[in-house]
């Protein structure tokens, strides 16, 4: 029998509650406490009397703070859930390796745990998945046909950043280092750019825990980047979603590695042309969305990118889920048109 979700109990944000999402399946890593991990859903306390939901998943070292968001989504008649992953924001706990999974799919535990209590009350769900969060949800997306309404995806990590070699020589090397030592870390330098545009305390304008959304990031581990890969590879081969997609980045990426204001309009995280290259693949109605001045995390943008960013997306909700279908009636099947000619008329005298 599975393990109830725990009570739903104040959140960190105010308005907003939490529960405990127990992972019975979940396995702890070399080194942790032995208490299996366990995740968090999240849930806007006003905005609850209406049959949609979103579910949102954040990305690698983040966790839902971006209660803008929700309330737009509530405007447009939403019920706001969101959850923190284990090993991520509320549900990271002393001694746990954070962000730590071996394989994508182990989120589904999770996901499908949130799933059910959201349905409980709305059964029209729409999952939004940011980053990695956009990887992951996409991947569960095509292993749920027939339970979701639509994906929208906020510049979602589809495709390993760099060259074509990297590529190619990147995933055999991480596969067998994966498995031999799977929470080895990578010493990958983090300039601290992407804190620097955002936080309140540095040249951005938000204010989030830097615990939970660490500068630098959080270590990268060999068998987390290998699960990544793995996933990547899925998006590469072609998914299968059933229900209508919305893939959203910013018209540019810039890497430089010195702090420049521009930086506040690019993603500074991901390459864009990949991003959108990959899209397609990912099921049989996809919408690409390109946001001029947009950040790596959209709905963080400075004006206008993000207004233009909730334009957009409240411009495909209107008309892929919110808007009721038109019954279209069957066409008519056209007359047979005979191919000869047609008889020359009689010539009079």
């Amino acid at each position: 029998m599975a393990t109830p979700p725990g009570p739903w109990r104040p959140d960190v944000l105010p308005g907003y509650e939490a529960r405990e999402l127990p992972l019975p399946g979940a396995q702890t890593a070399p080194g942790e406490p032995e208490d299996p991990p366990t995740a968090t859903l999240v849930r806007r306390v006003a905005g609850r009397d209406t049959d949609r939901a979103v579910l949102y998943v954040h990305g690698w070292n983040d966790y839902f703070f971006q209660t803008h968001l929700a309330d737009f989504l509530a405007g447009l008649g939403y019920a706001f859930h969101a959850v923190d992953l284990r090993r991520y924001g509320r549900s990271l706990r002393p001694g746990q390796l954070q962000g730590w999974i071996n394989d994508l799919d182990l989120y589904g535990e999770e996901l499908d745990a949130a799933l059910e209590v959201i349905r409980a009350d709305h059964p029209r769900v729409t999952l939004m998945g940011h980053s990695t969060g956009g990887l992951v949800g996409a991947l569960w997306a095509d292993q749920r046909p027939g339970e979701l309404d639509g994906v929208v995806l906020n510049s979602p990590w589809l495709d390993l950043q760099g060259s074509a070699m990297l590529r190619t020589l990147g995933p055999p090397i991480l596969s067998g280092l994966g498995q031999r030592l799977p929470t080895a870390v990578l010493r990958l330098p983090d300039p601290g750019l992407y804190a620097r545009a955002l936080h309140v305390s540095r040249e951005g304008e938000w204010s989030y825990d830097l615990a939970w959304k660490a500068s630098p990031a959080w270590p990268v581990r060999v068998g987390w980047l290998r699960a990544v890969l793995e996933g990547h590879k899925r998006v590469a081969a072609g998914l299968t979603i059933d229900v209508p997609v919305l893939v959203m980045c910013s018209a540019r990426s810039d890497f430089r590695r010195t702090w420049q204001p521009e930086l506040r309009a690019a993603d500074i995280v991901l390459d864009v042309e990949q991003i959108a290259q990959r899209a397609v693949r990912l099921g049989r109605l996809v919408t690409v969305v390109r946001i001029d001045g947009g950040m790596h995390d959209l709905v963080l943008s400075d004006e206008p990118a993000r207004s233009t960013t909730f334009t957009e997306l409240g411009r495909w909700l209107n008309g892929y889920l919110l808007a009721p279908t038109p019954e279209q009636p069957t066409p008519a099947r056209p007359s047979r048109i005979d191919p000869r000619p047609a008889a020359e008329p009689p010539r009079r005298g």
